[in-house]
């Protein structure tokens, strides 16, 4: 629809890693979400850089996570200081290059009656 989801970065390293992307709508077509993860939990790549942006949609909530829950273990967040968050570019890094998973919860412009 008129609602999108950007991952763009710059790493090193991590052989044949598997990451998936998750995008979707509320319902009442209120919130878009977009999810960013490797799904074995660490992730081994050096990331020099990386930014997720959100089209359609202003940024309500965004982490970004050094690892990922897998099994028993939770999501571990990155530091405030490793990463940024704004309204129009979402998630930007500023970190010591460990990034596992990333989200974004953002709220679709309403049409008032």
């Amino acid at each position: 629809g008129d609602h999108s989801c950007t991952f763009t970065y710059s790493a090193q390293g991590g052989t044949n890693e598997q990451w998936q992307m998750n995008v979707g709508i509320s319902e009442d077509d209120g919130l878009f979400s977009c999810s960013i993860w490797r799904p074995q939990g660490k992730s081994y790549l050096f990331f020099t850089q990386f930014k997720a942006e959100v089209k359609g949609a202003k940024i309500e909530h965004a982490m970004a996570y050094s690892q990922a829950a897998v099994g028993a273990q939770n999501d571990i967040p990155l530091k405030q200081e490793e990463f940024e968050i704004t309204e129009t570019t979402g998630l930007e890094g500023k970190f010591r290059f460990e990034l596992s998973k990333l989200t974004i919860v953002a709220k679709t412009p309403r049409d008032e009656l």
